[in-house]
Protein backbone atom coordinates (compact mmCIF):
# COMPACT_ATOMS: atom_id res chain seq x y z
CA UNK A 1 0.00 0.00 0.00
CA UNK A 2 0.93 3.59 -0.29
CA UNK A 3 -0.20 6.36 1.84
CA UNK A 4 -0.16 10.21 1.31
CA UNK A 5 -1.63 11.95 4.18
CA UNK A 6 0.11 12.30 7.58
CA UNK A 7 -1.79 12.38 10.30
CA UNK A 8 -1.23 14.60 12.84
CA UNK A 9 1.49 14.13 14.84
CA UNK A 10 1.79 14.79 18.94
CA UNK A 11 2.83 17.87 20.56
CA UNK A 12 6.20 15.66 21.85
CA UNK A 13 7.73 16.87 19.34
CA UNK A 14 6.86 20.49 19.40
CA UNK A 15 9.23 20.22 22.31
CA UNK A 16 11.79 18.40 20.54
CA UNK A 17 13.96 21.70 19.61
CA UNK A 18 13.60 23.96 22.68
CA UNK A 19 16.73 23.70 24.65
CA UNK A 20 16.18 22.75 27.78
CA UNK A 21 12.70 21.41 27.56
CA UNK A 22 11.21 18.72 29.26
CA UNK A 23 11.25 16.31 26.31
CA UNK A 24 8.38 13.73 27.96
CA UNK A 25 7.63 10.81 25.89
CA UNK A 26 10.33 11.79 23.44
CA UNK A 27 13.76 11.93 25.20
CA UNK A 28 15.10 10.24 27.92
CA UNK A 29 16.35 12.60 30.43
CA UNK A 30 19.79 13.84 30.16
CA UNK A 31 20.88 12.40 33.78
CA UNK A 32 20.85 8.59 32.10
CA UNK A 33 23.29 9.69 29.52
CA UNK A 34 26.08 9.67 32.10
CA UNK A 35 24.70 7.23 34.89
CA UNK A 36 27.63 4.36 35.63
CA UNK A 37 27.38 1.65 33.11
CA UNK A 38 25.58 -1.63 33.98
CA UNK A 39 27.49 -4.72 33.91
CA UNK A 40 25.75 -6.35 31.14
CA UNK A 41 26.96 -2.92 29.10
CA UNK A 42 30.56 -3.22 30.02
CA UNK A 43 30.68 -7.03 29.34
CA UNK A 44 28.17 -7.17 25.74
CA UNK A 45 30.81 -3.68 25.00
CA UNK A 46 33.79 -6.15 26.00
CA UNK A 47 32.72 -9.16 24.17
CA UNK A 48 32.27 -6.76 21.09
CA UNK A 49 35.26 -5.52 21.17
CA UNK A 50 37.09 -8.09 21.20
CA UNK A 51 35.81 -9.56 18.15
CA UNK A 52 35.79 -6.73 16.30
CA UNK A 53 37.76 -4.14 16.87
CA UNK A 54 41.48 -3.90 15.32
CA UNK A 55 44.02 -2.60 17.16
CA UNK A 56 44.17 0.36 14.99
CA UNK A 57 40.71 1.44 16.33
CA UNK A 58 38.72 0.46 12.83
CA UNK A 59 35.39 -2.13 13.80
CA UNK A 60 35.99 -4.72 11.41
CA UNK A 61 32.52 -6.15 9.27
CA UNK A 62 33.18 -9.51 9.55
CA UNK A 63 29.98 -10.59 7.03
CA UNK A 64 31.02 -8.08 4.72
CA UNK A 65 34.49 -8.56 3.31
CA UNK A 66 36.20 -7.06 6.79
CA UNK A 67 35.30 -3.51 5.49
CA UNK A 68 34.93 -1.02 7.86
CA UNK A 69 31.59 1.70 8.18
CA UNK A 70 31.09 5.31 10.04
CA UNK A 71 27.95 3.35 11.03
CA UNK A 72 30.50 1.01 12.55
CA UNK A 73 32.69 3.05 14.41
CA UNK A 74 29.66 5.44 15.35
CA UNK A 75 27.71 2.70 17.33
CA UNK A 76 31.31 1.21 18.45
CA UNK A 77 32.14 5.15 20.08
CA UNK A 78 28.71 5.47 21.52
CA UNK A 79 28.77 1.99 23.07
CA UNK A 80 32.47 2.74 24.51
CA UNK A 81 31.47 5.85 26.24
CA UNK A 82 28.15 4.41 27.56
CA UNK A 83 30.54 1.50 29.00
CA UNK A 84 32.80 4.19 30.32
CA UNK A 85 35.56 2.82 27.97
CA UNK A 86 38.21 6.28 27.12
CA UNK A 87 40.90 4.15 26.09
CA UNK A 88 39.18 2.15 23.62
CA UNK A 89 36.75 5.40 22.46
CA UNK A 90 39.95 7.33 21.83
CA UNK A 91 41.30 4.59 19.64
CA UNK A 92 38.35 4.34 17.57
CA UNK A 93 37.93 8.10 17.18
CA UNK A 94 41.43 8.35 16.06
CA UNK A 95 41.30 5.91 13.67
CA UNK A 96 37.89 7.80 12.11
CA UNK A 97 39.27 11.06 12.27
CA UNK A 98 42.71 10.08 10.52
CA UNK A 99 41.14 7.68 8.13
CA UNK A 100 37.31 8.91 6.92
CA UNK A 101 37.20 12.83 7.98
CA UNK A 102 35.97 14.87 4.73
CA UNK A 103 38.26 17.63 3.86
CA UNK A 104 35.36 19.95 2.93
CA UNK A 105 33.27 19.72 5.66
CA UNK A 106 33.10 17.73 9.65
CA UNK A 107 31.37 14.44 7.88
CA UNK A 108 32.79 11.68 7.77
CA UNK A 109 33.12 9.02 4.26
CA UNK A 110 30.92 6.32 4.66
CA UNK A 111 33.10 3.05 3.61
CA UNK A 112 36.93 1.36 4.27
CA UNK A 113 38.04 -1.24 2.05
CA UNK A 114 41.12 -3.07 3.54
CA UNK A 115 42.24 -4.34 0.65
CA UNK A 116 41.35 -2.05 -1.75
CA UNK A 117 44.51 0.80 -3.88
CA UNK A 118 41.89 3.30 -2.72
CA UNK A 119 40.87 1.83 0.76
CA UNK A 120 38.43 5.60 1.06
CA UNK A 121 37.03 5.66 -2.69
CA UNK A 122 33.80 6.75 -2.29
CA UNK A 123 33.53 10.37 -0.29
CA UNK A 124 30.37 10.16 0.45
CA UNK A 125 28.41 9.97 3.55
CA UNK A 126 26.45 8.22 5.66
CA UNK A 127 23.90 10.18 7.81
CA UNK A 128 23.32 7.38 10.23
CA UNK A 129 27.22 7.27 10.94
CA UNK A 130 27.53 10.90 11.14
CA UNK A 131 24.63 11.06 13.40
CA UNK A 132 25.78 8.35 16.03
CA UNK A 133 29.68 9.86 16.25
CA UNK A 134 27.95 13.55 16.44
CA UNK A 135 26.30 11.79 19.48
CA UNK A 136 29.00 10.03 21.17
CA UNK A 137 30.92 12.93 20.73
CA UNK A 138 28.55 14.89 22.36
CA UNK A 139 28.15 12.21 25.01
CA UNK A 140 32.22 11.98 25.76
CA UNK A 141 32.07 15.57 26.57
CA UNK A 142 29.72 15.81 29.04
CA UNK A 143 30.97 12.22 30.46
CA UNK A 144 34.77 13.09 30.58
CA UNK A 145 34.94 16.73 30.53
CA UNK A 146 36.84 17.01 27.50
CA UNK A 147 35.34 20.66 25.24
CA UNK A 148 37.43 19.61 22.08
CA UNK A 149 34.86 16.38 22.06
CA UNK A 150 32.06 18.71 22.72
CA UNK A 151 33.19 21.24 20.26
CA UNK A 152 33.48 18.54 17.33
CA UNK A 153 29.78 16.91 17.82
CA UNK A 154 28.50 20.22 18.06
CA UNK A 155 30.56 21.07 14.64
CA UNK A 156 29.04 17.88 13.40
CA UNK A 157 25.57 18.76 14.28
CA UNK A 158 25.48 22.13 12.67
CA UNK A 159 27.07 20.23 9.62
CA UNK A 160 24.26 17.66 9.72
CA UNK A 161 21.27 20.72 9.44
CA UNK A 162 23.58 22.66 6.39
CA UNK A 163 23.93 19.80 4.00
CA UNK A 164 21.10 16.56 4.66
CA UNK A 165 18.23 18.49 5.36
CA UNK A 166 16.44 19.17 2.51
CA UNK A 167 12.74 19.81 1.20
CA UNK A 168 10.87 17.19 -0.42
CA UNK A 169 7.52 17.50 -1.75
CA UNK A 170 5.58 18.53 1.93
CA UNK A 171 7.76 16.79 3.81
CA UNK A 172 11.10 18.12 5.43
CA UNK A 173 13.82 15.05 5.09
CA UNK A 174 16.93 13.77 6.13
CA UNK A 175 19.26 12.70 2.82
CA UNK A 176 20.96 9.48 3.98
CA UNK A 177 24.29 11.34 2.38
CA UNK A 178 25.26 14.68 1.01
CA UNK A 179 25.41 13.28 -2.94
CA UNK A 180 22.97 10.68 -4.87
CA UNK A 181 19.73 10.86 -3.14
CA UNK A 182 18.07 13.72 -4.98
CA UNK A 183 16.84 12.61 -8.27
CA UNK A 184 15.04 14.51 -10.99
CA UNK A 185 11.77 14.12 -9.41
CA UNK A 186 12.02 12.33 -6.20
CA UNK A 187 13.96 12.24 -3.30
CA UNK A 188 15.30 8.77 -1.43
CA UNK A 189 15.35 8.35 2.00
CA UNK A 190 16.41 5.77 4.26
CA UNK A 191 13.49 5.60 7.33
CA UNK A 192 16.50 3.73 9.42
CA UNK A 193 18.30 7.10 9.01
CA UNK A 194 16.23 8.43 11.31
CA UNK A 195 18.06 8.09 14.27
CA UNK A 196 15.74 9.82 17.18
CA UNK A 197 17.79 9.35 19.91
CA UNK A 198 20.72 10.76 18.34
CA UNK A 199 18.50 13.42 16.56
CA UNK A 200 17.23 14.22 20.35
CA UNK A 201 20.59 14.74 21.29
CA UNK A 202 22.10 16.55 18.34
CA UNK A 203 18.92 19.20 18.78
CA UNK A 204 19.90 19.60 22.55
CA UNK A 205 22.81 20.56 21.46
CA UNK A 206 22.11 22.64 18.85
CA UNK A 207 18.48 24.12 19.16
CA UNK A 208 17.18 25.07 15.21
CA UNK A 209 13.71 24.63 14.22
CA UNK A 210 15.01 22.66 11.83
CA UNK A 211 15.61 19.15 13.54
CA UNK A 212 11.75 19.83 14.62
CA UNK A 213 10.39 20.14 11.31
CA UNK A 214 12.44 16.77 10.04
CA UNK A 215 11.94 14.62 13.21
CA UNK A 216 8.02 15.34 13.08
CA UNK A 217 8.22 14.55 9.21
CA UNK A 218 10.52 11.88 9.74
CA UNK A 219 7.75 10.07 12.07
CA UNK A 220 4.73 11.25 9.11
CA UNK A 221 6.93 9.20 6.45
CA UNK A 222 6.96 6.64 9.06
CA UNK A 223 3.33 6.23 9.54
CA UNK A 224 2.55 6.84 5.32
CA UNK A 225 5.20 5.12 4.23
CA UNK A 226 4.34 1.44 5.09
CA UNK A 227 3.94 -1.46 2.73
CA UNK A 228 2.63 -5.47 3.00
CA UNK A 229 0.83 -7.30 4.89
CA UNK A 230 2.14 -6.49 7.90
CA UNK A 231 2.21 -2.14 7.41
CA UNK A 232 6.19 -2.11 7.34
CA UNK A 233 8.61 0.59 7.02
CA UNK A 234 10.93 -0.29 4.02
CA UNK A 235 14.58 -0.13 3.99
CA UNK A 236 14.30 2.66 1.12
CA UNK A 237 11.36 4.81 0.52
CA UNK A 238 10.98 7.24 -2.32
CA UNK A 239 9.35 11.07 -1.87
CA UNK A 240 7.80 12.32 -4.84
CA UNK A 241 9.26 16.08 -5.26
CA UNK A 242 5.50 17.58 -6.54
CA UNK A 243 3.54 16.29 -4.09
CA UNK A 244 4.74 13.99 -1.74
CA UNK A 245 3.64 10.47 -2.63
CA UNK A 246 5.16 7.65 -1.31
CA UNK A 247 6.84 4.38 -3.38
CA UNK A 248 9.02 1.74 -3.28
CA UNK A 249 12.50 2.32 -5.23
CA UNK A 250 13.58 0.54 -8.07
CA UNK A 251 17.10 0.39 -6.92
CA UNK A 252 16.53 -1.81 -3.84
CA UNK A 253 14.84 -4.92 -2.85
CA UNK A 254 11.46 -4.03 -1.56
CA UNK A 255 12.35 -5.15 1.70
CA UNK A 256 11.76 -4.79 5.47
CA UNK A 257 15.46 -5.72 6.09
CA UNK A 258 18.19 -5.09 7.48
CA UNK A 259 18.23 -1.18 7.03
CA UNK A 260 14.42 -0.84 8.19
CA UNK A 261 14.55 -3.15 11.45
CA UNK A 262 15.87 -0.21 13.54
CA UNK A 263 13.30 1.56 12.47
CA UNK A 264 11.10 0.29 15.91
CA UNK A 265 14.58 0.76 17.63
CA UNK A 266 15.32 3.80 17.40
CA UNK A 267 11.55 4.36 18.09
CA UNK A 268 11.17 2.03 21.19
CA UNK A 269 14.43 4.03 22.01
CA UNK A 270 12.63 7.59 22.57
CA UNK A 271 8.94 6.31 23.76
CA UNK A 272 7.81 5.90 20.01
CA UNK A 273 5.98 2.73 21.46
CA UNK A 274 2.58 3.39 19.52
CA UNK A 275 3.77 4.25 16.42
CA UNK A 276 2.44 1.72 13.40
CA UNK A 277 6.05 1.39 12.55
CA UNK A 278 7.14 0.19 16.01
CA UNK A 279 3.58 -1.83 16.48
CA UNK A 280 3.80 -3.41 12.77
CA UNK A 281 7.14 -4.63 13.55
CA UNK A 282 6.26 -6.56 16.73
CA UNK A 283 3.38 -8.30 15.33
CA UNK A 284 5.39 -9.34 12.50
CA UNK A 285 8.12 -11.10 14.35
CA UNK A 286 5.47 -12.42 16.79
CA UNK A 287 3.05 -13.64 13.99
CA UNK A 288 2.42 -17.39 15.18
CA UNK A 289 2.17 -18.12 11.38
CA UNK A 290 6.03 -17.89 11.06
CA UNK A 291 8.24 -21.06 11.44
CA UNK A 292 11.36 -19.35 12.64
CA UNK A 293 12.27 -15.29 13.42
CA UNK A 294 12.15 -14.06 9.51
CA UNK A 295 15.31 -12.02 9.05
CA UNK A 296 13.26 -10.09 6.35
CA UNK A 297 10.35 -10.01 4.36
CA UNK A 298 9.66 -8.57 0.71
CA UNK A 299 7.17 -5.83 0.89
CA UNK A 300 5.31 -7.05 -2.41
CA UNK A 301 5.14 -10.57 -1.95
CA UNK A 302 4.69 -10.86 1.52
CA UNK A 303 7.12 -14.01 1.56
CA UNK A 304 10.09 -13.86 4.16
CA UNK A 305 13.25 -14.83 4.69
CA UNK A 306 14.07 -18.89 4.23
CA UNK A 307 16.62 -18.74 7.25
CA UNK A 308 15.87 -17.28 10.56
CA UNK A 309 16.99 -13.97 12.02
CA UNK A 310 20.36 -13.68 13.89
CA UNK A 311 20.63 -13.01 17.73
CA UNK A 312 20.91 -8.90 17.11
CA UNK A 313 18.07 -8.85 15.43
CA UNK A 314 16.05 -10.94 17.99
CA UNK A 315 17.39 -8.26 20.29
CA UNK A 316 15.48 -5.87 18.46
CA UNK A 317 12.33 -7.54 18.02
CA UNK A 318 12.53 -8.59 21.78
CA UNK A 319 12.88 -4.51 22.47
CA UNK A 320 9.90 -3.61 19.85
CA UNK A 321 7.66 -6.55 21.85
CA UNK A 322 8.25 -5.27 25.25
CA UNK A 323 7.67 -1.57 24.48
CA UNK A 324 4.58 -2.30 22.63
CA UNK A 325 3.35 -3.77 25.12
CA UNK A 326 0.28 -6.19 25.67
CA UNK A 327 0.01 -9.50 24.18
CA UNK A 328 3.00 -10.06 22.06
CA UNK A 329 2.02 -13.57 20.73
CA UNK A 330 3.96 -16.95 20.69
CA UNK A 331 7.26 -15.57 20.05
CA UNK A 332 7.55 -12.97 22.94
CA UNK A 333 7.92 -15.71 25.82
CA UNK A 334 11.02 -16.99 24.01
CA UNK A 335 12.92 -13.91 23.10
CA UNK A 336 14.73 -12.89 26.02
CA UNK A 337 15.38 -8.59 26.49
CA UNK A 338 18.26 -7.32 25.50
CA UNK A 339 20.51 -6.95 27.84
CA UNK A 340 19.28 -10.14 30.40
CA UNK A 341 22.62 -12.00 29.07
CA UNK A 342 26.00 -11.67 26.40
CA UNK A 343 24.11 -12.71 23.11
CA UNK A 344 26.13 -14.58 20.60
CA UNK A 345 27.83 -12.04 18.58
CA UNK A 346 28.19 -14.73 15.01
CA UNK A 347 29.12 -11.57 13.38
CA UNK A 348 30.04 -7.82 13.39
CA UNK A 349 26.08 -6.74 12.55
CA UNK A 350 24.58 -8.92 14.74
CA UNK A 351 26.75 -7.87 17.58
CA UNK A 352 26.30 -4.26 17.09
CA UNK A 353 22.10 -4.92 16.74
CA UNK A 354 23.10 -6.54 20.20
CA UNK A 355 24.55 -3.28 21.73
CA UNK A 356 22.42 -0.88 20.53
CA UNK A 357 19.47 -2.99 21.89
CA UNK A 358 20.94 -2.95 25.54
CA UNK A 359 21.29 0.82 25.43
CA UNK A 360 17.76 1.43 24.19
CA UNK A 361 16.40 -1.16 26.92
CA UNK A 362 18.42 0.50 29.46
CA UNK A 363 17.19 4.24 28.65
CA UNK A 364 13.74 2.97 28.55
CA UNK A 365 14.14 1.35 32.19
CA UNK A 366 13.69 -2.29 30.61
CA UNK A 367 16.59 -3.64 32.13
Amino acid sequence: MTLVAPPVLSRRFALLALPGAALTGFATPAAAQIRAPSDIQRAEWQAFRERFLAPEGRIVDTGNQNISHSEGQGWALMSAVRADDRESFERILAWTVTTLRRPQDELFSWRFRPNAATPVDDPNNATDGDLFIAWALLEAGQRWGNRDHTAQGTAMARDILRLLVRRAGPYTVLLPGARGFERADHTIVNPSYYAFPAIRALAQAVPDPAWLRMAADGVALLRSGRFGRWGLPPDWLAVRRADGLLSLPGDWAPRFSYDALRVPLYMAWVGLAQEPSLTGSADFWNDPRHRHLPAWVDLTTNIISPYAASPGIGGVAALATARRGGTGGQRQASLLLPGSAVPQMPDYYSGALSLLSTLAARDSALI
